[in-house]
């Protein structure tokens, strides 16, 4: 359970020296996971409540995706687009099978590499009408390129970066009538997370998303759905829109889509994706074998194994057990859940909270300072997740109101 040569100290002394310190890690180097199990290079065994930062919804090295990226691997490691390759084909097809629309795919290497497709492929629907800006929502988040970046209507995101691109109008998350006021004559598009992740898992009004499906169509322009977070089976349907019974032009994956293995892209309804013409758009590794495979492999998964339906069970059970927490622990100011995606927001800061569980064993996230992120595999069993929120509830009845 050890690595070969180098202990956690070292790992660290290594990475501050010869590493840019735009991260803000935690003192431990893991070296080895299997499903919501990790371990560091002392040998510390951790319960991962958010494996991957989301990229994880098969827990660490599912078997399908170990596989096929091994037997890859040996074969064909990477070749460019301009030749096709059987797994690239048939993960198209399988996604645009599954996404209710027809869509076509191109794919790329992160969430931020698919929003930045998004929006130029928005831009050249526009180009023939004028139109090129676009709405996007406060809370929202939507990468670090930037493109991406401007879309993310967050300023502390923006702080030292300035001046951010121009083209973009931002309007509060669930509110039509400002995203209304927010479009104007050289509008192309709305873009959202349909669920807010990074903003602290903020679920939709009712009925806002119908609405805004409605606005787009009455004002002729593109609803683009950042599914990064939110797609691949993490809410118990592939994509989390097919709850609110919409069709978006274009939706963004990344994360979970090749079961860990880096991969992004995005789905278009076909009379908008042709607007992707040689020349107007690549992505060198995108879509590569490897990558493709594991995606491949991840759907599989999800099928077999029957995943969906696992997700919504797992967020009932976190919701329970949260909701059971909130009515003893005055911390506890609300409990939101979609399948495995789960917030828990408190009164007060959060990282204290991340800090304990650590110690005692269990990974979790803190977003916007006071909203406990967890994204759990899909994989993780009932005693795993009775056992995390144990943990989580020592730690939050351990602090002082």
């Amino acid at each position: 359970m050890t690595t070969d040569t180098l202990s956690t100290d070292q790992v660290i002394s290594l990475a501050k020296k010869h590493l840019t310190q735009n991260y803000t890690r935690y003192p431990v180097c893991l070296v080895r996971g299997e499903n919501s199990w990790v371990w560091d290079a002392e040998g510390n065994r951790y319960l991962d409540f958010f494996p991957g930062w989301g990229c994880g919804l098969l827990g660490h090295c599912p078997p399908r995706v170990v596989q096929a990226v091994q037997e890859q691997v040996a074969s064909l490691i990477h070749v460019p687009n301009t030749w096709y390759t059987e797994a690239q084909a048939l993960l198209g097809q399988a996604l645009s099978e599954r996404s209710d629309f027809g869509g076509v795919c191109f794919f790329c290497n992160s969430g931020t590499e698919a929003n930045e497709a998004a929006i130029k492929l928005a831009r050249l629907n526009g180009k023939p009408k004028g139109r090129y800006k676009i709405v996007t929502l406060t809370g929202g988040f939507h990468g670090r390129t930037m493109g991406a970046l401007t879309a993310t209507a967050q300023p502390k995101y923006h702080a030292g970066v300035e001046p951010m691109l121009p083209g973009f109008n931002y309007a509060p998350f669930g509110d039509l009538a400002a995203i209304e006021k927010a479009i104007d004559g050289e509008t192309c598009a709305v873009m959202l997370e349909p669920i807010q992740g990074e903003g602290g898992i903020n679920l939709p009004p009712p009925g806002f998303l119908e609405g805004l499906r409605d606005l787009c169509d009455r004002q002729g322009l593109l609803l683009i759905l950042d599914e990064v977070q939110t797609g691949m089976g993490r809410t118990g349907k592939w994509f989390a829109h097919q709850h609110w019974g919409i069709k978006p032009d274009i939706v963004t994956l990344a994360k979970a889509l090749a079961g860990g293995v880096a991969m992004g892209g995005l789905i278009a309804k076909p009379e908008v994706g042709d607007k992707l013409k040689p020349g107007t758009h690549a992505a060198t590794f995108g879509g590569n074998p490897i990558a493709a495979r594991a995606a491949l492999a991840t759907i599989e998964t999800i099928e077999a194994e029957n995943l969906l339906e696992r997700a919504t069970q797992i967020g009932e059970r976190f919701f329970a057990r949260f909701t059971a927490l909130k009515e003893k622990c005055p911390l506890v100011t609300d409990v939101r859940a979609k399948g495995a995606m789960i917030g828990v927001e408190l009164s007060v800061e959060g990282a204290p909270v991340v800090e304990a569980c650590l110690k005692r064993g269990l990974l979790i996230n803190c977003t916007h300072q006071t909203v406990l992120r967890l994204l759990p595999a899909l994989t993780i069993s009932d005693e795993q997740i009775d056992d995390g929120c144990d943990i989580l509830s020592e730690a939050l009845l351990a602090l002082k109101p």
